[in-house]
């Protein structure tokens, strides 16, 4: 059975489960941005049937090797994109056997586990270290999650966030590549807050176990933002997406490309610049008078997420679409975006009866019209993969320096 998606990024999580705590951001930016100085910084992605038959899906392949070697290596495939999360997690039943990623282990020599937690459940498994290529570029020996739901026990606080999303089939793809603004996939705080709900020792004597509780995990040793620790074209990603027609299309092809304006493929030009909050990331979008502050470019969310009460939703028993927006005919909907830093521009987007897109299109895996009641807080507009349809939308890491400024900010 067909079905539409329905994750928020991991960054959106980080907002209830640790921003209100500490805040969500990672550290100081570190360095400059070099230039790729002509290094092939593209990388191919695809909307298209994936392994869980989910429609607005993106996907890239994500080279994975041993640290420091250049024969154990894998290739991934149908990895999901992300820019509302940071980090690397890959399936676990995904890596070769010969594939020997070093374990992480804290002072103790304690295994180091983490509960990644998205809107519709949560990822568990093993931190290890990996070299990630993705098109020309390398990442060095960076922390990756390995989703592996039988390592240990997962501990109370985490399976009782959400159904658990730790096979291919549950979580819908092989992995998910996080180029979200942030460094790291959690920063500041589960590096300053015990008990952060994230990272967990796991002692060789017992394992992980449901009792134990989250302990802090430095910076350098989370999971990383593979594009923040290349060597080049390093500051963030732009997402270039063709438009669709109104009743989709059975795949969509297009482009990541690395880096802003360290290469002539990446310039920001006169793109509008919406700056985030240093904490959660977010912008402010107002809709229909309201304004919710917690707001981003989330290409790993299948919909626009918004509220709105005045919009009918298809039944919970709907074969296609259940929970989705199911308005008698399309909308024709706009809303204000403003920067954290100021600046701001109407959006306008469409919202399709969810049933019939899906239903009536049974070969088609990519819509741009595709919306959603939000699952979580009132505060909370998502816009997701549908937004990137026909446009060039750009994510810009923390500190890192552009023409612009320093991120993070999105831009379009």
């Amino acid at each position: 059975m067909r079905r539409a998606g329905v994750r928020y990024g991991l960054l959106s999580l980080l907002l209830t489960v640790v921003g209100l705590l500490a805040g969500c951001g990672g550290g100081s930016g570190g360095g400059a941005v070099t230039s790729g100085g002509g290094s092939d910084n593209v990388q191919p992605v695809t909307v298209a049937v994936g392994p869980s038959n989910a429609v607005n899906l993106l996907f890239t392949s994500v080279t994975v090797c041993t640290p420091g070697t250049s024969t154990e290596c894998a290739t991934i495939d149908h990895v999901q994109v992300d820019t509302g999360s940071s980090g690397l997690r890959i399936i676990a039943s995904q890596l070769p056997p010969f594939l020997a990623l070093p374990q992480q282990t804290d002072g103790g020599n304690n295994a180091i586990a983490e509960c990644a937690q998205f809107a519709d459940g949560y990822a568990w498994g093993p931190v290890k270290f990996a070299d990630v290529k993705i098109a020309g570029e390398e990442a060095a020996g960076i922390p990756i999650q390995v989703i592996d739901g039988s390592f240990g026990t997962v501990p109370d606080d985490c399976s009782s966030t959400g159904p658990a999303e730790n096979t291919v089939t549950s979580f819908g793809a092989n992995g998910v590549l996080g180029v979200g603004v942030f460094l790291q996939d959690c920063g500041s705080a589960c590096a300053t807050v015990a008990n952060n709900g994230f990272y967990y020792p796991c002692p060789q004597t017992s394992g992980c176990l449901a009792t134990t509780v989250s302990a802090m995990q430095p910076l350098a040793q989370q999971v990383a933002n593979p594009v923040a620790a290349f060597a080049n074209d390093n500051n963030g990603i732009l997402i270039r997406l063709p438009p669709i027609s109104p009743d989709g299309a059975v795949s969509v092809s297009g482009s990541l490309i690395i880096g802003i304006d360290t290469q002539t493929n990446n310039t920001l030009g006169s793109a509008q610049v919406f700056t985030t909050s240093a904490s959660f990331g977010a912008f402010t979008t107002i809709y229909k008078g309201n304004a919710y502050h917690y707001s981003l470019f989330d290409s790993g969310s299948s919909s626009y997420f918004f509220s709105d009460a005045t919009i009918p939703v298809c039944p919970s028993t709907d074969p296609y679409a259940p929970g989705f927006y199911c308005p008698t005919s399309t909308l024709e909907l706009s809303a204000i975006i403003q920067g954290a830093g100021g600046g701001s521009a109407t959006r306008n987007f469409s919202v399709a009866n969810a049933h019939d897109l899906s239903g009536n299109n049974p070969d088609y895996w990519a819509f741009d019209n595709l919306g959603s009641p939000n699952a979580g807080s009132s505060n909370i507009f998502i816009w997701g993969l549908p937004a990137f349809f026909g446009h060039t939308i750009y994510t810009a890491i923390e500190g890192r320096a552009t023409s612009a400024g320093p991120g993070p900010f999105f831009a379009l």
